[in-house]
């Protein structure tokens, strides 16, 4: 069985319609064969409709009535109620051999798997939906599957929600309960989310993106790095102290280091991984050709002028005169060429590139505070101490009543319009968003704002990520199935510390946004978060600063607690050299143990998983991942990383099948082991990483 059938609902062996149209499953079922020939009923059952049959599917033999439709495994009991006409079982009788509490549909024909209680089982439901007929979700067609039975809200019927969880893979494990403990606390302040304020925070972000890439063209004549502006918003989230959930407004320092370090990088021309000598030589003439007009336009010392201007001639003579040169020449010179020029080049840039920082966050500044004052026109309690399990987010301000947002289906696809604007997501995970959304929200029983909340968050991640072929989808991405299972099932692991409604395994985690991110389970933000107790797994998006913070915010929480506390957490093995974030775990006296799991030789699921396709679900990781074990003592008595809990992690990292998308994660996925030069360097692994870790 593949790594993605793990979280499949359990007993999706026995499917409710069978594409051989069994008798079991479509129409009035069939007599067993004569070969199979099986006693018959006492007269006074046979009188009240009952036969026996044989279920195909699950190989052994229950009982139909003809008249109710109602399927049974065991013998049917005399005087056993009507479903028709005794609906709520009040003439019942009590079961024999068992417990008299239990009523007739506990014992109704279920596929042998589907009796326990499955991963995604509506067992919680908080809406008054008309039940249907115990024999519907068994005997009813596919084509009746179109037109469930009248329901009081718009969403579908429980008949619905169940044949869809069985009939369609998914990726989540929703019953898994939290060990995550924390000290009770206020409802956040945040401001609940409305569409308007959503659609207008979408066109203002949009702006501020365009804003960027101008100054970059104006003042550097460069394209804005790949995904920097993304980036930008994850370092500057680290630090800002402001009220937008999305756009920077209160951060020091003003110039973002994040930001800075992407755009120096690609001055004065962007240095592309090279395969070919050709593409080297031409790289050579490029850089030197852009260093001395760069140089030549700009407010140099005349030393910086001379020594620039000196060896971009020197190279340029060079390549007229040498036409023998190889791949390895070309790179030494462009090397040597960089040592010398890039100091100067990067000193007459600095202040423009400084320029283009502060500009994007004063404007983001100005956009939040105008954001925030619409948002105040449309629509504390003191700390606790008591320990309790972790719950959602709760805002303080009661949601405004929100406009109509309009659904429809585009075969696999969901699509939410709203004055114009549409989102899209799978069937599969909206169903999970209406799942988590059941367990999370607490002040829409009648789930008459979720078409708008989830319009909001689709929204939201998507102009986070920004609206690029791929783009974003590196900061988004997840483990295996099968690597959560075994954390839960080897370390107590019910928690992600990064993750999304759109991306999570677990119903508890925390993630980004939690105004709206709440009401579908959401803890907040991890560096918010402040746990007691509990065993995490931490995956967190690629962003130096962002890592950084996350293990400072790991060893204070492990040094105030003497609770049970561990944190597995996953980061890419950068080498060329070492984060700062990767050093500082190594040295932590909280380490018990780490592990490297090799490049190629495992995969992580796409951060688009909730609209991309299924071929495109899983991408090889091109650099190994360390695996780290942080933990205080009594989370190191509870969850040891043993060698046995270590080999059923490392054996569930292993693709069990080959997948077409798996091969290698996009950009660098021609990368081959063992090419030097096509590796990425130090200097561009900011502008790439999302490519050279398989959209974590």
């Amino acid at each position: 069985m593949s790594n993605d059938s793990q979280g499949l609902v359990k007993g999706e062996a026995a499917m409710l319609i069978s594409p051989s149209a069994s008798a079991s499953s479509q129409g009035p079922p069939l007599s067993p064969s004569t070969a199979t020939k099986t006693p018959e009923l006492p007269d006074e059952l046979v009188q009240a409709g009952w036969s026996k049959c044989w279920s195909r599917r699950e190989n052994r033999p229950y009982y139909f009535n003809r008249f109710t439709n109602q399927s049974l495994w065991e013998v049917p009991v005399l005087g056993q109620h009507d479903v028709i006409s005794d609906p709520l079982g009040l003439n019942a009788a009590p079961a024999e051999g068992g417990d008299s509490n239990l009523g007739n549909g506990q014992r109704k024909r279920r596929s042998s798997e589907e009796q326990g209680v499955g991963p995604n089982s509506f067992k919680r439901t908080k809406v008054n939906v008309k039940a249907p007929r115990p024999s519907t979700i068994q005997t009813s067609s596919v084509s009746a599957e179109a037109t469930p039975p009248p329901v009081t809200c718009w969403w579908p019927s429980r008949r619905f929600n169940q044949m869809f969880v069985v009939l369609f893979r998914i990726y989540w494990d929703l019953d898994i309960q939290t060990n995550a403990v924390i000290r009770e606390h206020a409802p956040a302040a945040h401001l609940p989310p409305h569409p308007e304020i959503e659609l207008q925070r979408a066109q203002l972000v949009t702006k501020l993106r365009q804003h960027y890439h101008e100054l970059c063209h104006q003042r550097e004549g460069i394209d804005p790095p790949r995904e920097s502006f993304n980036r930008w918003l994850l370092e500057r989230k680290v630090i800002d102290k402001g009220q937008d959930p999305l756009l920077p407004s209160d951060c020091e320092p003003v110039i973002s280091p994040s930001m800075f370090r992407e755009v120096m990088n690609d001055i004065p021309i962007r240095l592309s991984r090279i395969k070919y000598k050709e593409e080297a030589r031409k790289l050579l003439f490029k850089y030197a050709e852009a260093a001395k007009k760069m140089i030549d336009s700009r407010n140099a010392s005349p030393e910086s002028r001379k020594v620039v201007k000196w060896n971009a001639e020197d190279t340029m003579s060079w390549l007229r005169r040498d036409h023998s040169a190889s791949k390895e020449d070309y790179m030494d010179r462009l090397e040597h060429l960089r040592q010398q020029c890039g100091p100067h080049v990067a000193a007459v840039a600095k202040d423009s590139v400084e320029g283009i920082c502060s500009k994007i966050y004063q404007l983001s500044a100005e956009y939040s505070r105008r954001l925030r004052q619409t948002h105040l026109k449309a629509c504390a309690s003191p700390p606790q101490s008591r320990l309790v399990y972790c719950y959602p987010v709760r805002l303080s301000v009661p949601s405004p009543p929100l406009p109509r947002v309009e659904l429809h289906f585009e075969n696999d696809v969901a699509c939410l319009r709203f004055r114009g604007e549409m989102v899209k997501v799978n069937r599969g995970h909206f169903s999970k968003l209406e799942l988590l959304y059941r367990y999370s929200c607490i002040d829409d029983p009648r789930f008459e704002k979720f078409l708008s909340r989830v319009w909001c968050l689709l929204k939201r991640y998507q102009v986070m990520f920004g609206s690029g072929a791929n783009e974003g989808t590196g900061l988004q991405g997840a483990l295996p199935v099968s690597v959560f299972e075994a954390l839960n099932r080897q370390f107590g692991v019910s928690f992600e510390c990064f993750a999304s409604p759109l991306n999570c395994y677990y119903k508890q985690f925390c993630s980004a946004f939690p105004d709206i991110d709440g009401f579908f389970g959401s803890r907040g933000p991890f560096l918010s978060f402040c746990p007691v107790s509990g065993s995490f797994e931490a995956n967190p998006p690629f962003c130096e600063e962002l890592m950084d913070a996350m293990v400072t915010h790991f060893e204070d929480l492990l040094d105030q607690s003497s609770e049970p506390l561990s944190f597995i957490v996953f980061v890419p093995e950068w080498r060329d050299p070492v984060t700062p974030a990767l050093t500082r775990m190594e040295a932590s006296r909280f380490l018990r143990h780490q592990l490297s799991v090799p490049a190629y030789e495992h995969e992580y699921r796409s951060g688009s998983q909730h609209i991309c396709k299924r071929d495109e679900m899983y991408y090889r990781a091109v650099h190994g991942t360390a695996v780290l074990f942080l933990q205080n003592d009594a989370g190191f008595v509870k969850w040891a990383p043993t060698p046995e809990r270590l080999a059923e992690l490392t054996a569930a990292y292993r693709p069990s099948l080959p997948r077409t998308s798996s091969l290698s994660s996009p950009g660098p996925a021609h990368i081959v082991p063992g090419d030097r030069d096509s590796a990425p360097k130090a200097s561009d692994r900011t502008s790439t990483n999302e490519n050279l870790f398989t959209h974590l």
